[in-house]
């Protein structure tokens, strides 16, 4: 059976840091995963995601990112219940997050949550914090793969197929 999970998406909120009796961290969150797809009106919505993650990995997340962070996260869907104080049981599923990474660089992050546009969408960037930006250009716009008029010469050894 597998059951693995693999998101990107942004924080709603800081991460909220708890430690068990035994001294252990425990980090909860929600990240907000834009939909593929557009509604009626065209605009693009998001599921908001609980998550959990434990021991130094929760600290370090919490010291290295906040509201508004682009992230990406793997781990496992996990379903858990208790009975809250009024006797009724209460069923919650989570995200339990394995390993995150940080997909934006802190000055682009600070200048994204400055900027107040609430979306999760960058601008200039992809999921994996590259930059969209043209390369520079061929200063003589010469195919850089033209031989010149000069043969090439390329033994059927050297190639890899």
């Amino acid at each position: 059976m597998i059951n693995k999970t693999v998101l990107i998406g942004r924080l709603t909120r800081d991460v909220e840091i708890r430690y068990t009796g035994n001294g252990t961290a425990v980090g909860q969150f929600i990240l907000a995963v834009n939909r593929q797809f557009t509604n009626k009106q065209g605009e693009r919505e998001a599921d908001f995601i609980n998550c959990v993650i434990w021991r130094k990995s929760a600290e370090n997340l919490a010291n290295f990112t906040h509201k508004g962070s682009l992230i990406g996260i793997d781990g496992r869907i996990q379903t858990r219940n208790y009975d809250n104080k009024d006797g009724q049981r209460v069923y919650v599923t989570e995200v339990v997050v394995d390993n995150f990474s940080l997909l934006e660089s802190r000055n682009q992050d600070q200048s994204n949550n400055q900027g107040g546009h609430g979306n999760a969408t960058q601008q200039n960037s992809n999921a994996t914090g590259y930059s969209k930006q043209k390369p520079p250009a061929n200063p003589q716009n010469k195919d850089p793969y033209q031989a010149d008029g000069m043969n090439i010469d390329i033994n059927d050894n050297d190639l890899p197929f």
